[in-house]
């Protein structure tokens, strides 16, 4: 029998969440029933779980037959429970229930929640509101309208009566942009809760979003987006085929995902899974996420948007989690003007990202943006074309992107436009089948890296890879079966790490100032 205890991720009135608190990745020792005041109530394989269909303010305690630990809790009370359809809603998947939703919403108060049974509900945007918690039952989904004329523009930034104000309203790829507004969205709202086990469904791929990108001048959509917000907790829904981003919290803090579940298909354009911008105190915990482009990207803005604000990500945690397909699992930018601090990522498992561990950055992200102290921990990597990935010449999404000024190795004058690469450790990884190359790191010889540590890492390749770029910028060669590569890299230090069926040699270094081989 395990002796790890259990611990409490997220309680509502009628949810709860738990995480075994061990160092296993992802998966808990084996499959286990759960036991509710005696009573078998579900069965599961992975370290963080969940309950649905709890009563509120009600004793509970839960055993397993994984471990002899017990463990009692109380779910809250709440206000009021209502159920959508006593407001008109239909929930036939045919019939506009927008008027019927939003209307429920803003009748109810603080402390309610607002039920969707079973059901299919098609709706345009709604806007949440303080002090709510929207359920959404098993066999209930919310499905967005697929026409643009359903989804309102909202403007980049508008101004104040006084010339000194403005507010920021659409966002795009770290930019104020107009943009339509999303499925589900909170601005300048607190205390809002999200629960499942149900789905939020964009419907993007019965609609244009995906084949327009390139000709609409209007910024797609998120499914989630939430302005300015706190307290922020989105528990056990399943979130799929969003127009763009699927969960965006913006300039917002202490959002809690929990156990959620993203969906999109694999060559669906800009599909991001969870995109925190310029957010503070950010768990990701238990998550599983497939989408066509990085899972988790953790952003903090443009140049302009940064020195306007000076909000980096800080604080953010992503433990437990799976991540397969799409462009990175974590990826750090690449609009990062405003930097990154404390976060670690632990106990997750990747698998055929094409990439894993992914930051992307360039000069004119500017001086603020600082990414420096971060921990990676604990990770299982597999089929992961190229497992770590840092670059400092990202070539994509700016104007300015072919510019000289982004691709020349030539050493340029350090300015308020030179982004800043710190220290970062990586170990107790396990990296299996890849493909391209072991890790690549490539900082600018201005402002080399300053301090890499790889410690207890397995790189194997697989027998039958595939050449391919490791990183996105200018005149990359391919590369196959490459082990480590380091170029502008202040300290290096390297202790227990191996470099399986790699084609030449192991360590691949150009312009390392200190190299440790241990």
């Amino acid at each position: 029998m395990c002796k790890e205890p259990i611990k409490i991720l997220f309680l509502s009135a009628t949810s709860a969440a738990f995480e075994w608190q061990n160092a296993l990745v992802y998966y808990a020792p084996r499959e286990y029933t759960i036991y509710l005041n005696g009573d078998a109530v579900c069965t599961a394989r992975t370290n963080v779980f969940s309950l649905f269909g709890l009563t509120p303010n009600k004793e509970y305690t839960l055993t397993c037959d994984l471990c002899d630990l017990s463990l009692t809790f109380r779910t809250p009370s709440e206000t009021i429970a209502v159920s959508v359809r006593e407001f008109g809603a239909k929930g036939d998947g045919v019939r506009d229930d927008t008027v019927a939703i939003q209307t429920a919403i803003n009748c109810l108060p603080a402390g309610a929640r607002l039920l969707f049974p079973s059901g299919t509900y098609l709706t345009s945007p709604i806007c949440l509101k303080s002090h709510l918690t929207i359920e959404i039952a098993k066999d209930a989904v919310i499905l967005g309208q697929t026409s643009k004329s359903a989804y309102p523009i909202i403007p980049a930034e508008v101004q104040g009566l006084r010339d000194e104000e403005s507010l920021l309203c659409g966002t795009w790829e770290g930019n104020a942009c107009r943009m339509y507004q999303s499925l589900f969205f909170a601005e300048h709202a607190e205390d809002i809760t999200l629960i499942g086990p149900g789905t939020i469904d964009g419907n993007a791929q019965n609609g244009t979003w995906w084949s327009e990108r390139k000709t609409d001048p209007v910024s797609r959509p998120r499914l989630l987006f939430f302005n300015r917000c706190r307290s922020i907790r989105i528990h056990g829904i399943q979130a799929m085929n969003a127009p763009s981003w699927h969960i965006h919290p913006y300039f917002s803090t202490e959002v809690r995902l929990i156990d959620v579940k993203v969906t999109a298909p694999e060559d669906s354009p800009n599909t991001d899974a969870i995109d925190p911008e310029a957010c503070e105190c950010v768990d990701i915990i238990g998550c599983r996420l497939s989408v066509g482009d990085d899972c988790v990207a953790i952003k903090s803005g443009k140049i302009e948007i940064a020195n306007k604000f000076h909000q980096p990500a800080d604080r953010h945690t992503v433990r437990n989690c799976l991540m397969e397909r799409g462009h990175g699992a974590i990826t750090l930018g690449s609009e990062i003007s405003g930097g990154v601090k404390n976060l670690t990522v632990s106990q997750c498992l990747f698998e055929k990202t094409d990439r894993g561990i992914r930051t992307k950055t360039r000069r004119g992200r500017g001086e603020s943006s600082r990414i420096d102290g971060l921990l990676f921990e604990n990770l299982r990597m597999v089929g992961v074309l190229t497992p770590i990935v840092f670059n400092m010449w990202y070539n994509r999404c700016d104007p300015d992107r072919d510019s000289e000024y982004v691709y020349t190795r030539e050493s340029l004058p350090v300015d308020k436009r030179t982004p800043y690469l710190g220290a970062f450790t990586f170990r107790n990884l396990e990296c299996i089948d890849c493909e391209v190359c072991a890790c690549y790191f490539d900082g600018l010889p201005e402002m080399p890296i300053q301090s890499i540590t790889l410690e207890n890492i397995l790189f194997a390749f697989c027998e039958n890879a595939r050449a391919g770029v490791p990183a996105m910028r200018a005149f990359i060669q391919p590369f196959l079966k490459s082990g480590m590569y380091f170029d502008n890299v202040k300290h290096l230090r390297i202790q227990n790490v191996k470099v399986e069926g790699v084609l030449g040699d192991q360590l691949l270094t150009h312009n390392v100032q200190h190299l440790i081989e241990e």
